[in-house]
């Protein structure tokens, strides 16, 4: 019998090009179980780009390798369903998802240098990449297909560079390659990890325009994870945030940024540096750490840093808050404070700050 997904528990992912859902992603270790990824839902469509962000070890990077099944291991619980054009990805098994893998769908890691092999050319990486996926074509058709892809990535002089090693190009060059590599098969799918770490103002601007025009060439679905909302402002169509390995917020990304209803979703924002106008106040942080995966609070896992937690009885303590859309809009938040309360506070207490 052929599988279906579970769409009557999840109504938001019923259509999509790409669907996740309730997929968990746990690690066995000496210490105990590290809930990872533990029940994150979302769907995208082919041409659509989703932003995924949230602080160090909410679960971000391990979501995208989980689609790219890349977290297969002994240690490894995997739970769920992921849906790539119709095929379940956990059903078919490892090396199903090793063919699909580098041809319908890519990643762009987060940092090219230790991702890229020292050893080997740039040029050399990139045919590998696509004679795998294409073991008929000649090394000359493979070479000039490299410097194609070099070439429309902005690398200069292409017929040249495509010879050198990673350590011979610059940050921001070298993540141009890590692009052209995962493109050399025109993937649908395209999962960038932090695609800016590391880089100058300048360049994330320009690595991030070139993801948006290559987007638009190719009509993939491209997931952007990151810890900067700023990073996908104006980039993603749908914004997830990611906290202790659940998502606590998820909607279009004009109403994440101009009505914001997750109280982590406010810290978010709020220590987010702004150049669209003159500097009032300081940056301000989120208070408190990231809490354990391997021990979470009750309730609520932001409830130690959230200075709401206290205003909903105890809930917040003692309950697991659902997403939920409360206002029909595709907007949907896991919050235990009533929608008017969090409009009431967004408006009065955190929109003037931000």
């Amino acid at each position: 019998m052929k599988h279906q997904p579970a769409v009557e528990r999840h109504p938001e992912v019923v259509s999509g090009f790409l669907r996740v859902i309730g997929l968990r992603i746990h690690f066995d270790t000496d210490d105990g179980l590290v809930k990872a990824v533990d029940g994150v839902s979302f769907a995208l469509e082919r041409g659509r780009t989703l932003g995924i962000v949230g602080e160090s070890g909410s679960g971000k990077s391990v979501t995208s390798l989980g689609i790219m099944g890349l977290t297969y291991s002994k240690r490894a619980r995997i739970s769920g369903e992921i849906w790539l054009d119709g095929e379940e990805l956990l059903a078919a098994g490892p090396d199903r998802v090793r063919r699909l893998r580098g041809h319908k769908m890519a990643m762009i890691f987060q940092d090219p240098l230790t991702a890229m092999h020292p050893l080997y050319s740039i040029g050399q990486q990139i045919i590998e990449a696509y004679r795998v996926h294409h073991p008929d074509a000649s090394k000359k058709d493979a070479r000039s297909r490299a410097v194609e892809m070099l070439d429309r990535v902005g690398i200069p002089q292409p017929d040249k560079r495509v010879d050198d090693f990673p350590h011979q190009f610059s940050g921001g060059m070298r993540q141009r390659a890590m692009i052209a590599m995962a493109l050399v098969n025109d993937p649908s799918l395209l999962i960038a990890d932090e695609p800016t770490t590391a880089l100058d103002v300048t360049v994330q601007a320009q690595i991030l325009d070139l993801i948006r025009d290559l987007q638009q060439e190719f009509g993939s679905a491209v997931i952007i994870i990151t810890h900067d909302l700023g990073v996908v402002a104006e980039l993603a169509d749908e914004i997830l945030v990611m906290y202790a390995g659940k998502c606590v917020e998820k909607g279009p990304a004009k109403l994440i940024f101009t009505a914001p209803e997750h109280p982590y979703t406010w810290g978010l924002l709020g220590s987010m540096p702004r150049l669209d106008r003159e500097i009032q106040d300081r940056l301000i942080p989120i208070t408190g750490n990231p809490p354990s995966l391997i021990r979470l609070p009750a309730g609520c896992a932001f409830n130690p840093r959230c200075p709401y937690a206290s205003r909903n009885g105890d809930r917040s303590f003692t309950e697991v808050p659902e997403l939920t859309d409360a206002a029909g809009t595709a907007h949907l938040v896991a919050c235990h404070l009533l929608p008017g309360e969090r409009h009431r506070i967004f408006t009065e207490e955190i929109a003037p700050r931000l």
